[in-house]
């Protein structure tokens, strides 16, 4: 088969894949408290693993369903002074309308980081003692060593291995069932999200000795903050790579500087398509656009107007609001402060004509 040709059998299976592309157990972020037979039962799209781990495990389906809406607000901060600021759209059981019918690096984004926030809220509630088939993790026990010196295991180890095969089992069912083009990116991503967690793991020691000394150290693994984990993908998705399907249809490639074509890293993130510039509004592609939008029209970078309008201008609202002020420390312990009205111009991006 010639080059041509396998790009044709790409593209149809691209274009296939779009009809049905989302990952529907997002929409658990507003089903995380319902009974588990009828969240399981009313999730839209999920393949028929997913319905049999949600049934054999709610609890783990209401972690997941919290976790969802961590990563959510996560993924809105890390770009939250960007054209796409990771909005959702209401009444969508995919969350991100049809933005998701684009390969693009803000997609392979949410893919890596919806994966890793399933780990997190599952090895977090394992440690918490909430899901009757996890705990801390078993095998860090008796006595190790690092560059600081020996250590005994104690505490509570996040049981991040087990969290992620859990997540790799719920995750990655419907891309496993669906084995095409895009699914062979939605898969890498999801797994980089997965090692994102892995990788952010630190030792934590509690120091025994006498006055102080630390003779002797207790020492566990424990998961970064998820906004270490978030502030990581997002670096990755800065540094995403564009990727094609090789011509068997069974890998990815990306080309080198040389011009060969070599597998991505296994922690990169990777995409096929362009990202539309998310000036407009525009169904097709997904995108809502940045009229209404606040700027700041001091900022050269992406929260500047400049950037965020597109250059279509801005309009400038001068707003009141009230505030503490004049603040004073009364013995003991308290402190009282006065209220003040304060104003400050707000700039928003003008709509697109």
């Amino acid at each position: 088969m010639n080059a041509w040709a396998c790009a044709v059998c790409w593209c149809v299976c691209v274009s296939m894949r779009v009809l049905s592309v989302d990952a529907s157990w997002w929409y658990m972020r507003y089903m995380s408290s319902v009974g588990s037979r009828v969240m399981c039962d009313n999730i839209p799209g999920l393949v028929s693993e997913q319905r049999r781990l949600c049934r054999q495990h709610p609890r783990a389906m209401q972690a997941i369903g919290a976790g969802v809406r961590e990563w959510i607000s996560e993924c809105q901060h890390q770009f939250r002074d960007r054209r796409w600021n990771c909005n959702t759209v209401a009444r969508d059981h995919s969350l991100f309308g049809r933005l998701l019918l684009r390969g693009s690096r803000e997609v392979a984004f949410i893919y890596a980081i919806s994966s890793a926030g399933v780990v997190d809220a599952l090895a977090r509630a394992c440690s918490r003692g909430e899901l009757d088939w996890c705990s801390c993790d078993p095998r860090k026990t008796g006595s190790w060593s690092d560059p600081a010196g020996a250590f005994d295991w104690g505490g509570c180890s996040d049981h991040v291995e087990l969290a992620a095969r859990f997540g790799h089992a719920f995750v990655d069912a419907k891309e496993r069932k669906e084995p095409d083009a895009r699914a062979l990116i939605n898969l890498h991503n999801n797994r980089a999200g997965r090692k994102a967690v892995k990788r952010l793991l630190s030792l934590e020691c509690k120091c025994h000795g006498v006055s102080g000394s630390c003779s002797v150290r207790t020492c566990w693994l424990a998961m970064a903050d998820f906004r270490r984990t978030g502030d990581e993908l997002r670096r990755k998705y800065e540094r995403a790579v564009h990727v094609a399907i090789n011509q068997y249809g069974a890998a990815l490639t990306k080309s080198s500087a040389a011009g060969r074509r070599a597998s991505p890293g296994k922690n990169q993130l990777v995409y096929s398509d362009d990202s539309p510039d998310f000036c407009v509004r525009d169904h097709d592609t997904g995108s809502v656009g940045t009229g209404g939008r606040r700027c700041n029209a001091t900022s050269q970078g992406a929260d500047g107007c400049s950037v965020m309008c597109c250059g279509r201008g801005y309009d400038t609202a001068r707003v009141s609001r009230s505030a503490k002020c004049e603040c004073k420390f009364h013995w003991c312990c308290a402190v009282r402060c006065g209220d003040c009205s304060q104003t400050e111009d707000v700039r928003t991006c003008k709509e697109h004509t």
